[in-house]
């Protein structure tokens, strides 16, 4: 397909399109995998076409996807009406943002404008410097130097089972940026660093956490991992837990940063959507989701995620 050779991208890329994916449909698909305990199948990809609505306007993307792999190859130039109009079509309007599958029409304007001609004016590959260190952003404080001088704010550090409403409750009252639920908060950190280059504190609510984090796996399979990471002493500590909903809300950046995640760049993208503490009543489990900007919930089914541990300060 000529759209593959002119993206010039390595061999592991799969060379087709696959037109009936969807957003949604690929994220399930993937994670069902953690379910099943096939995440060793790392090379097993998809290629699909989606609409960003994150921006000021909405952007047509081709996306990779596998298990523990996603990544934008291109960005395509399409008329704007085109994709308003997708969007409209699918019941919503162009300021929600979220990610949406294509239709018909735009299918047709790729056939003809994208995908047959040998050399498409209207198409932009996304290069990404895999092998490159990630930008954490400009350095920290050290501990003590984040000038914070207010209390600290106390998060709850407990477990808990939570409904859709009391999710919406604490979002709002904790001043959490939720893209759906509150998309005018603005929760205030203090970040500083301990200089061990594997974590980072919130001098207000004096939690540290990892700079990275868990690899994608079943929820089965997060409790032994977080058992393991305890048992070795993480950067020095055995007392390393899952972040509660408003612990990892948090985290949230009203903003995405330069990684495409709303996160403060000292943390790593690697880990876009991550479990929590909680469980959903009165079924599910509640998972905060960096790259959209949003606490979600997902069924039993598919429990599929990452984590980024947290502990707190004495």
């Amino acid at each position: 397909m000529g759209i593959f050779d002119k993206l010039a991208l390595s061999a592991t890329t799969v060379a087709n399109i696959e037109w009936e994916i969807t957003p949604d449909l690929a994220f399930c698909t993937y994670s069902a995998k953690g379910l099943r305990g096939e995440l060793n199948k790392t090379g097993e990809r998809v290629c699909y076409f989606f609409i960003d609505n994150w921006g000021v306007e909405p952007k047509l993307l081709l996306m990779e996807r596998g298990t523990r792999y996603t990544n934008i190859l291109a960005e395509i130039k399409a008329p704007l009406a085109l994709l308003t109009a997708c969007i409209t079509n699918q019941g919503t309007t162009t300021p929600v943002r979220d990610n949406y599958p294509i239709n018909a029409a735009v299918k047709e304007w790729l056939l003809a404008e994208v995908i047959e001609p040998e050399d498409s004016p209207f198409l932009f590959p996304v290069r990404t410097a895999k092998d490159t260190i990630e930008d954490q952003g400009d350095p920290l404080p050290p501990l003590g130097g984040s000038c914070y001088s207010g209390d600290r704010v106390e998060l709850t550090g407990e477990p808990t089972l939570l409904t859709d409403e009391q999710i919406d409750q604490l979002i709002r009252e904790g001043n959490f940026y939720d893209a759906q639920r509150n998309p005018q908060g603005a929760f205030l950190n203090a970040w500083a660093d301990p200089d061990d280059g594997l974590t980072v504190v919130d001098e207000r609510t004096g939690l540290m956490w990892q700079r990275g984090g868990l690899d994608l796996c079943s929820s089965s399979s997060m409790k032994s991992r977080v058992e393991k990471l305890r048992a070795a002493g993480f950067a020095g500590y055995h007392d390393w837990r899952l972040p509660t909903v408003t612990e990892a809300m948090s985290l949230m950046a009203p903003a995405a940063n330069s990684k495409g995640v709303h996160l403060p760049p000292c943390f790593s993208r690697e880990q876009p959507f991550i479990f929590t503490a909680a469980r959903r009543k009165p079924t599910g489990y509640w998972f905060v989701d960096y790259a959209r900007g949003r606490a979600y919930w997902s069924s039993g089914t598919v429990p599929g995620g990452f984590a980024r541990l947290c502990r707190r300060l004495g």
